[in-house]
């Protein structure tokens, strides 16, 4: 009741918020305490990732100095100082950061005896989608970032607004029970009150009611099976919880006897933030995939509703925009380069093509994926072209998963020599190792038929003549530039990435456009066309790596483990007794918060990937080294002890036991 108060007092001064920031300023946090404020916050550290998502999306990230290595997204959180985990952050961490203000969570109980009377403390608990709307609000108004908070808000609206225009043309008889999963040893859901139970019924389904509250509660057999879920969803960390579902009784529900089960990103599915429609959208699409690709159910007209001009500076372009259309009700977006004359052109999607007026990289949001996907790749493409008004045979386009809005335009030149590369990529769910994994499409059996749009697309352009050798020839220089970037990132393979750095996406696609001017036959890796081709890829790809999913080279050694599906608490859980689990992940956390072991580590995965190609044999310096760091970290000499590391390499386990040995041996 006192949380709902709060949001109604914040909605009650909207208006006010929307005026320009003037200090001090007063507001009620979610425990009911007064905050005053002297002066708009300049060292702020975010405990929360919910607030941290708010304050990065606001344009806040100059004053945020700190923030836990839960938050990765958005890509401003690259970079940004680590103060430890959420669960239970390393307070020495966030002292020394000499924060103003500190957002914090509720379960983080050291915080506040730690820095109360010395740090100004705000709690912001967001436990439904109200509540979101009114702390970006508020926070919009600390940090004078009024107007962006107002435009984050009215796209959300809007989302779901055209989304319960949707499921309301579904009969009440069809609608379907939707409930959150949660849990590693135990099926657990969120409480009657929580985001998450706003969202399923934002999506048009029925969320359980199990007459209890909190963020997290266990949920009883008596209780799953009277629910009887017909759609199962969770975050892709909760994955390890399907055996679980395979046991008699859990099994004996809709959702698991008919495999509907889904995963999303748990930067999605595990606060309530600056996405509420977006991924509500997302959801309800995939409940009611039938529906919402019926075009009878279609609530908005397809057509543009947007475009957004691009510097583009080459003579043959004649115009370069971002093109924002409404199609099977979801917001698209298109890169389109418009030709002064027709172009010969050579894309990897549809071969040689000569006429060409306009090149495009078309995006087509997450909540429409399934529905491309059982289109298939030619009414999808025709439905595209129809909407914006382009020519078939004039048209070259690639499709892809990436938003357009994080594009990176790179430019390369060498005396009168330029080249530009048009870079959108995504790398964390698609990564492949071509020689290594496995592909899933065969052509004359039709697994697979259904393609995936490109996930790194290129566009790229000259301002010189290239010829038909010249072409075909930059695509080799392309793709190695792509990929040592993916490489010199430690990009991980999605299917095998415990031992290999991706190549590419498995779906990539690259346009290279003939062009006007000097004539050039050569773009291999001893020309200088090559050269500035291969650079600009390479740029194009980490910076567009970095915008779409918040990827930098020199990123924490926690997102680097992440990326390898390895979890702090599940390593320790495995280690450790039961009761003293958690308390070792803190050790751990605090250990690799400073250089020394941090830089260990990613040494370790260094040699591991040596390791598995054999380009490293002899471990014994390892088994030295590890010795030594594990005695240093528990300043004696210890036996180092690996039990419970399954399922990783021989160097990556000698590495974390090491680590693991001197945290539990410290002090006893």
């Amino acid at each position: 009741m006192k949380q709902l108060k709060i949001v109604i007092l914040l909605f009650l001064l909207m208006p006010c918020l929307l005026q320009a920031a003037e200090f001090p300023f007063n507001f009620t946090d979610s425990t009911g305490k007064e905050v005053n404020l002297a002066k708009q916050p300049s060292r702020v550290v975010s405990l929360v990732p919910s607030v941290t998502e708010m304050l990065l999306r606001l344009g806040a990230s100059d004053s945020v100095v700190g923030i836990t290595y839960h938050s990765v997204l958005p890509s401003q959180a690259a970079g940004k100082e680590i103060v430890g985990g959420f669960f239970e952050p390393n307070l020495d961490s966030i002292a020394a950061l000499k924060p103003d203000v500190i957002f914090y969570d509720a379960i983080q109980k050291n915080v506040l005896p730690r820095f109360e009377g010395k740090v100004t403390l705000v709690q912001l608990s967001t436990r439904s989608i109200a509540a979101s709307y009114a702390d970006i609000e508020l926070l919009s108004h600390i940090f004078s970032k009024q107007e962006r908070g107002a435009a984050i808000i009215a796209e959300e609206k809007r989302q779901l607004a055209v989304m319960a225009q949707k499921v309301s043309k579904i009969p009440a008889r069809n609608k379907k029970r939707v409930m959150r999963f949660m849990g590693r040893d135990k099926i657990m859901a969120p409480g009657d009150d929580s985001f998450q139970n706003d969202y399923i019924r934002a999506a048009g389904g029925i969320a359980p009611s199990f007459g209890r509250t909190g963020n997290i509660l266990s949920v009883t057999l008596k209780e799953w099976q009277e629910f009887n879920p017909q759609v199962l969803y969770a975050c892709g960390g909760d994955r390890q919880i399907i055996p679980l579902l395979n046991q008699p009784g859990w099994r004996d529900v809709d959702a698991v006897r008919n495999k509907q089960i889904l995963f999303f990103p748990c930067d999605l599915t595990c606060r309530a933030s600056t996405h509420p429609g977006y991924f509500t959208s997302w959801l309800s699409a995939r409940i009611y995939g039938a529906e919402y690709g019926d075009p009878q159910n279609y609530v908005l007209p397809e057509q543009v509703v947007s475009r957004k001009s691009i510097a583009l500076d080459l003579p043959y372009v004649a115009k370069a925009e971002v093109i924002s259309s409404d199609i099977k009700d979801f917001r698209n977006k298109t890169l389109a380069l418009s030709f002064k004359q027709p172009m010969t052109i050579v894309s990897t999607l549809a071969g040689q093509r000569s006429g060409i007026t306009t090149v495009a990289n078309h995006y087509f949001p997450p909540p429409s994926w399934g529905l491309g996907h059982e289109q298939g790749l030619s009414p999808l493409r025709a439905t595209t072209l129809s909407v914006l008004g382009l020519k078939d045979n004039s048209t070259a386009m690639l499709f892809t998963g990436a938003d357009i809005d994080n594009l990176a335009l790179v430019k390369k030149s060498y005396k009168d020599m330029e080249v530009t590369a048009l870079v959108t990529a995504g790398v964390l769910g698609n990564a492949v190792r071509m020689s290594a994994d496995t592909g899933s499409f065969y052509e004359p059996d039709q697994v697979g038929r259904h393609k995936k749009p490109g996930t790194i697309n290129i566009l790229l352009l000259s301002n010189m003549k290239l010829s038909p050798r010249a072409m075909t020839r930059a695509i080799i220089s392309a793709t190695e530039g792509k990929t040592a970037a993916l490489q010199d990132m430690d990009i991980r393979s999605s299917y095998s990435r415990h031992t290999n750095q991706a190549t590419g996406t498995g779906t990539d696609n690259i346009i290279v456009v003939e062009g006007t001017g000097m004539a050039i036959d050569a773009s291999g890796g001893h020309s200088k066309m090559g050269e500035l081709m291969a650079s600009a890829v390479y740029d194009g790809v980490q910076q567009a790596v970095l915008k779409q999913n918040g990827v930098i080279s020199k990123r924490p050694i926690f997102q680097r483990l992440k990326e390898r599906k390895i979890s702090l608490q599940a390593i320790c859980n495995d280690f450790s007794s039961k009761n003293k689990a958690s308390h070792l992940r803190q050790k751990l956390e605090a250990l690799l918060l400073q250089a020394q072991y941090a830089n260990f580590l990613k040494a370790i995965m260094a040699i591991s990937d040596d390791y598995e190609k054999g380009l490293v044999e002899d471990l014994s310096s390892v088994d030295l080294w590890c010795q030594a760091v594990a005695t240093d970290i528990a300043s004696r000499p210890v036996t180092i002890n690996d039990k419970g590391l399954s399922g990783l390499t021989p160097v990556l386990r000698k590495g974390l036991a090491a680590l693991l040995t001197g945290a539990s041996s410290q002090g006893s």
